[in-house]
């Protein structure tokens, strides 16, 4: 049994077809069926059902592939102890941020920090909390950039910086008048909301006491908040941006933005990883890369505002 065995049972169960796992290994098919094959007969079980189309694991393949993970993760480990040990800012680390924070905080600075550290390979990953924090239980993700902390005894999470949320007003919306935005001015039916699953989504329903938006919004189930910009930039409805977002527009799209009034509802953007992940000194970088390219405002709660 070795270790690139154990990779292939993983890659296979991942894509449950024989030629995409190859591919994704980067070998040939045979190669990857005769190593699979020969790990099933030093087993002496058959860890796929080639029968069924996609293959899937049989009962005790399952139970392989789940230990296969776990003996791969530590295979990791041991790995990132000496990067440590050689303070190495080299190598893999893969690195989920939420679609609402991806936008606005990456281009400040992981640019900067790839031509700092050109041997840094960090692989990032749109995804939603929850499957952010599936991904560090799994170890699929190194660390991961939320906007919230979870309270989960796997995780470790240390708050990055303060974000406000700002109203974005159509010129044609009586609120557009306003200096402020209080919550009785929002209704459901003219408001732009990302799906269900969103934490952004979620976090503002709550603070706006919007418990019948689920109903109102059925039909606005767009892609991205880009988008209901541009359709609050077009004539139509409000939608909610965060801080960051406001410091990339332009003049005449910073005439559409109305803060909110006093408490001014704030997410904390937080970054968690597993208690027991080791790269320590690369992890005290991408931190500190990270606060200074967020005003220095941002870094502190203000007493004006509400933490979500």
């Amino acid at each position: 049994m070795t270790i690139q065995q154990l990779e292939y049972i993983l890659a296979v169960d991942q894509f449950r077809h024989f030629a995409r796992a190859a591919e994704y290994c980067r070998v040939t098919q045979p190669t990857l069926s005769a190593m699979v094959q020969k790990l099933e007969d030093e087993l002496g079980v058959k860890l796929f059902d080639r029968t069924v189309q996609p293959v899937c694991p049989t009962t005790i393949g399952q139970k392989v592939i789940d230990q296969a993970r776990v003996i791969l993760a530590q295979a990791a480990q041991v790995k990132e102890i000496i990067s440590e040990e050689k303070q190495s800012l080299s190598g893999i680390f893969r690195l989920g941020v939420l679609p609402t924070v991806a936008p606005y905080l990456l281009p400040r600075f992981f640019p900067q920090l790839m031509e700092k550290y050109p041997e840094l390979d960090i692989r990032v990953t749109e995804m939603k909390t929850q499957d952010i924090q599936q991904a560090l239980h799994a170890g699929d993700l190194d660390a991961g950039i939320i906007a919230s902390k979870l309270e989960d005894s796997f995780l470790t999470e240390e708050t990055l910086f303060y974000e406000q949320f700002y109203a974005y007003v159509s010129k044609k919306e009586p609120s557009f008048k306003h200096d402020v935005i209080r919550t009785s001015d929002i209704t459901g039916e003219r408001l732009w909301l990302l799906d269900e699953g969103h934490c952004f989504r979620d976090q503002l329903v709550r603070f706006c006491q919007m418990e019948a938006v689920k109903v109102s919004q059925m039909a606005y189930r767009l892609g991205s908040m880009e988008t209901f910009m541009r359709m609050v930039e077009s004539g139509k409805g409000i939608t909610f941006i965060p801080e960051l977002a406001v410091v990339q527009l332009t003049e005449e799209q910073r005439k559409l933005v109305r803060p909110f009034a006093i408490p001014r509802p704030t997410r904390q953007v937080v970054l968690a990883t597993s208690k027991d992940f080791v790269r320590h000194t690369l992890l005290c970088v991408l931190k500190e890369e990270i606060k200074s390219a967020v005003p220095k405002e941002m870094l502190m709660l203000q007493s004006v505002q509400c933490l979500l």
